[in-house]
């Protein structure tokens, strides 16, 4: 483990205090957790644009998405939410 002073603002430092106290977790707990999962949801962001980005480049050239399997996964799609309804 790495120690990190962090400062918050106050209404920051009263809502965790507050939070800590009412469900009975320290506060370096909750704000490790609201940390770690900052840090997963900028990965799938990060992994989210990078896929984009690249499906952007890719549009039209020979590594694009085959029209019949895009085709395929539509009506999948498509008859899948039907029987799930």
């Amino acid at each position: 483990m790495k120690n990190f002073h962090l400062p918050l603002p106050e209404q920051t430092y009263k809502g965790l205090r507050a939070e800590a106290e009412r469900t009975g977790v320290p506060a370096t707990a909750l704000a490790r957790e609201a940390v770690d999962w900052w840090l997963r949801q900028q990965g799938r962001k990060a992994r989210h644009d990078a896929i984009a980005a690249y499906a952007t480049e890719m549009a039209g050239t020979r590594l694009d998405l085959d029209a019949n399997l895009e085709s395929a996964a539509i009506e999948h799609l498509l008859n899948t939410s039907k029987a799930t309804k």
